[in-house]
């Protein structure tokens, strides 16, 4: 019997609370060990591309009829703007009647404007005509090492998945030769898994180092209520579509316990991506909804961003004595549900999307947001977790509904 040592799921955990005790005692020591944690980062994103394009291109070259794939992408779109609707809609109301920011009477004048200027700039890669260009690579290769977006990882893998499809009988061979390749960089992030803990580890004491504890304390109530507003989404939300499917959502959590974690550490959904789509297959999805639904939610279904988005701009405009009326606070819903597409290829996703929405909205300064920025670092765990959940549920409902979840097995991986 295998003893909890044994686990990837253990060490993952002692590495996270190892290195949020070293990072708390001894800041400096804490912060040196960044570096460790952006090689495990770097070399998780390093296998993303391959793997997704090896899982597309083998999933849509076998489906058979491509009336599937526009199937698929249409049911996937519309849960996706349900989803993040009800997320966005959560953070605004909880925001409208608890008011966490009230009290805080914060003078727009003191604020300090330049800090929140870089974000601003970042801000401008989320118009719509813009992203949509930023989606296509310059060429094939790009897509793979250019901007690292998913998006053009995705939109280059369906392209040739569609040619290879139309190819049928004679791909044969290429489709084999794919699906080897697709084993081998899976077999190659299993052995990156391995050093989890100490990519995880060393993020957590970096993080703790170098923005410390007592950062939170002047805004821990609005920290505790977004934490408090990603538990609720998650739990009452996704628990209900979960029941819906056939599942207990408190299982799938424990089952996907160890990428939990690994998120939580590295304050990044994309250093589980991948085994996140290997557990999701062994739950019994469909290969090819998987390799298509986990990619694209990456950037259209970011529930916990969606949540921060709506709490916090409420919670600033409360906080610098901004009364919004009911047609202000429409606009930030519709806003954001605009500015929250697409923000997974731009660096500091969330609070650039966030500096994206404010701009739009001229009653709330984007200056405000400089009330947030020292804690935001915090909040990025919050956002990841729930974008990951967020979507690993997505691609068992959509297999669902394509017919393609074996539930049995799903129970049975579940009860384990």
């Amino acid at each position: 019997m295998r003893g909890p040592t044994s686990s990837l799921y253990f060490w993952v955990l002692l590495a996270i609370v190892a290195g949020s005790l070293l990072g708390y005692f001894a800041p400096a020591a804490g912060t040196a060990l960044k570096p460790l944690s952006d090689a495990f980062i770097a070399l998780i994103k390093m296998l993303i591309g391959p793997v997704i394009f090896c899982t597309v291109v083998h999933g849509i070259a076998g489906a058979g009829s491509l009336a599937k794939l526009g199937r698929v992408g249409g049911k996937a779109f519309l849960y996706f703007e349900i989803i993040s609707t009800i997320a966005l809609a959560l953070g605004l109301l909880i925001a409208h009647y608890l008011q966490p920011g009230a009290g805080m009477h914060a003078d727009i004048g003191k604020l300090d404007a330049s800090k929140v200027a870089d974000f601003n700039q970042r801000a401008e890669q989320l118009h719509v005509v813009d992203y949509l260009l930023h989606i296509i690579p310059k060429t094939f290769v790009d897509a793979f090492v250019g901007s690292g977006d998913l998006l053009q990882v995705l939109l280059v893998s369906i392209l040739f998945g569609i040619a290879l499809n139309r190819l049928t009988p004679h791909s044969d061979l290429v489709v084999q030769i794919i699906e080897t390749l697709g084993k081998i960089f899976f077999g190659m992030v299993g052995i990156v898994m391995k050093a989890a803990p100490i990519g995880a580890g060393a993020a957590m004491a970096y993080t703790v180092g170098q923005f410390g504890i007592g950062t939170l304390k002047p805004l821990v109530g609005f920290v505790l209520l977004f934490y408090s507003t990603c538990i609720i989404f998650v739990i009452v939300v996704l628990g209900t579509v979960a029941r819906g499917i056939g599942f207990n959502i408190f299982k799938y959590l424990r089952y996907i316990r160890t990428e939990l974690l690994t998120v939580l550490g590295t304050s990044s959904s994309e250093s589980a991506l991948v085994p996140l789509m290997q557990k999701l297959q062994r739950l019994g999805c469909s290969q090819s909804i998987v390799g298509l639904v986990v990619p694209s939610g990456y950037s259209f279904n970011l529930d916990g961003t969606n949540i921060y988005m709506t709490l916090a701009t409420l919670f600033v405009a409360q906080a610098l004595d901004i009364d919004l009326s009911s047609s202000q606070i429409a606009t930030v819903l519709l806003v954001a549900m605009l500015t929250s597409k697409g923000a997974s290829g731009v660096t500091g996703a969330g609070f650039v999307t966030l500096a994206a929405t404010l701009a739009t909205i001229p009653s709330i300064p984007v200056a405000g947001l400089t009330l947030i920025l020292g804690v935001d670092r915090f909040m990025s765990e919050a956002r990841a977790l729930t974008n990951f959940i967020g979507n690993g549920i997505a691609a068992i409902v959509i297999s669902k509904w394509e017919h393609e979840l074996d539930m049995q097995q799903l129970q049975r991986e579940l009860a384990q």
